[in-house]
């Protein structure tokens, strides 16, 4: 083990209905607790919500409500998870940001205290994104291996992004991936323009995000109180949203592609 650690560390990840911190709950938690010695105990449990998985969310997760309905609440197991974790310091992928959060909340929704200030908390996601930054300049080096001259320069920027998408299409052409649902191997990247926009961009409908396509192809809002919900059946239902939208400071090209949708309804009758 190369960590030096003085106390046990709690490695863990959630698994969850969804990314509110407020509303979602949690579906699976996995805590690896490692001790100063290096051994390691681990502690895995699936968690009954008390409320419908989405279906967007077990398609990345692959926990379904007929896998959990027997599963304890997380109010049955908190004391169970607080106990566990008593004396550790904490860490994770991006647990400032989500697991600590949500884990948190759990826990007080269920009565049990959850004190992080004499906790060491390490993300491992700030560490990679300072050591391997996403920027351009990074990329150019990971793939191209050439340090880029005169970046932001339009037109420096310009041919770098090219020869890193060239480089790409040439490292992960015919590479397989594993679904994680269904578990079986696909190649993503392929050398065509459309597979490429498949796996970039087809969700896409305005350029700000607001709305894009879900996993069966229907319009969806991406923002706010109506996020996930088909954009026909809010504005079906609570007309007024829609003028909301085209009175207020979104960008014209949200509205347009709104108004796009909410014509296509009368197009298809």
């Amino acid at each position: 083990m190369n960590l030096h650690l003085k106390n046990p560390l709690a490695v863990f990840d959630l698994e969850t209905t969804g990314i509110n911190i407020v509303k979602d709950r949690i579906v699976e938690i996995s805590i690896v607790k490692v001790m100063p010695s290096g051994e390691k105990e681990i502690k895995t449990k699936r968690v009954n919500p008390t409320i419908p998985i989405p279906a967007e969310s077990s398609m990345i997760h692959g926990i379904y409500d007929e896998d959990i309905k027997d599963a304890p609440t997380f109010k049955q197991i908190a004391k169970e998870i607080a106990k566990f974790l008593e004396g550790c310091d904490l860490a994770g992928f991006n647990v400032l940001k989500f697991d600590i959060p949500m884990l948190a909340e759990e826990l007080l929704r269920a009565g049990v205290d959850f004190d992080t200030k004499n906790r060491k908390i390490v993300d491992s996601q700030k560490i990679f994104h300072m050591m391997e930054p996403r920027t351009l300049h990074a990329a150019y080096k990971f793939y191209c291996d050439k340090d880029l001259e005169n970046a932001h320069s339009a037109e420096a920027d310009t041919l770098a992004t090219y020869d890193v998408l060239d480089a790409q299409v040439k490292r992960y052409e015919n590479v397989e991936i594993k679904d994680q649902k269904t578990g079986k191997t696909y190649v993503p990247v392929k050398n065509d323009m459309q597979a490429l926009h498949e796996i970039t961009s087809s969700n896409m409908i305005d350029f700000a995000g607001r709305m894009v396509y879900n996993s069966e192809g229907v319009a969806v809002f991406n923002f706010g109180k109506h996020k996930n919900r088909p954009v026909l059946e809010v504005l079906k239902k609570e007309p007024g949203y829609y003028d909301w939208i085209i009175n207020n400071e979104f960008a014209l090209n949200t509205k347009q592609k709104l108004t796009e949708i909410k014509l296509s309804q009368f197009n298809n009758k």
